[in-house]
């Protein structure tokens, strides 16, 4: 339909038009309501295990990762003291006979600047993993120096000591660093399938809200345009203007309500 035929279009068409649409509303509505109240009772214990199934899975993350930042707090104190051993050691000569690939390595060096950008960088999970596979390569390359060291100098029993809960606590925070990575990678799928459940129930929610305000509306809806059809566009009772009256006159032949304004301020300012 063009701008012309739209125009053509009468107003008690339309009146016509709106009051079946409502009709059809209101016989149609209360079965829409039923499948839409039918459907939201489906998908509500769905979303529930989404949610419980997600939460769980998050629990595992948190718990890894707390068992990794604690296990990571502990190596990271016991570093600093491997590192005041070292120091002690080298001073009264107890260090004097390192192998050079201890010096070449420099591991506690190593893992000073690796826990420094762990610690303090905004690394992703596979950076961070990446940094930890390192760490433990750099303490399995000292480990058969270590035994023969210790059972060579009494002096160094405090600090092996100190670097065998360092180096057990490194281990510790890899093995719930992996496992909370594996906990990720399991949460992720869950945690989309929430999200999409949770925004199916709502779009549910909105057409039940939705279909119930109409539904509500279409009595006093039909009663208003079964007036209109009948009675036209005027109405007497509540004191409202006959909406098309100006319409009419111009069609009519009469001036529109534009001149008459005009007419009547030319008037105005003549006297």
């Amino acid at each position: 339909m063009d701008v012309q035929q739209l125009m053509e279009v009468k107003p008690e068409m339309l009146a016509e038009g709106l009051l079946a649409r409502w009709k059809a509303l209101e016989e149609q509505l209360p079965n829409v309501i039923r499948n839409l109240e039918a459907e939201e009772e489906a998908l509500a214990p769905k979303v529930k295990r989404a949610v419980e199934a997600h939460a769980t899975a998050n629990d595992v993350v948190a718990n890894n990762k707390q068992k990794r930042n604690t296990a990571q707090k502990i190596a990271r104190e016991k570093l600093v003291e491997v590192r005041q051993s070292v120091d002690t050691l080298s001073k009264t000569g107890g260090m004097v006979n390192l192998d050079p690939e201890w010096k070449k390595m420099k591991l506690l060096e190593e893992l000073e600047n690796i826990e420094s950008t762990i610690e303090t960088s905004a690394l992703d999970h596979r950076e961070e993993g990446r940094l930890i596979s390192k760490r433990r390569k750099l303490i399995e390359q000292n480990e058969k120096w270590l035994k023969e060291r210790r059972a060579s100098n009494p002096e160094m029993s405090k600090y092996l000591d100190s670097r065998k809960i360092m180096v057990s606590n490194f281990k510790a925070s890899e093995t719930a660093h992996s496992r909370m990575m594996k906990a990720v990678e399991k949460a992720q799928p869950l945690y989309e399938k929430m999200v999409a459940l949770k925004e199916e129930i709502r779009d549910t929610r909105r057409q039940l809200d939705r279909a119930k305000e109409l539904y509500s509306q279409s009595s006093d809806a039909i009663a208003l345009w079964e007036v209109k059809v009948s009675s036209g566009f005027g109405d007497e009772v509540n004191g409202f203007d006959d909406l098309l009256i100006d319409m009419n006159r111009v069609l009519s032949g009469g001036a529109s309500s534009f001149a008459m304004r005009k007419g009547k301020k030319g008037k105005e300012e003549e006297e």
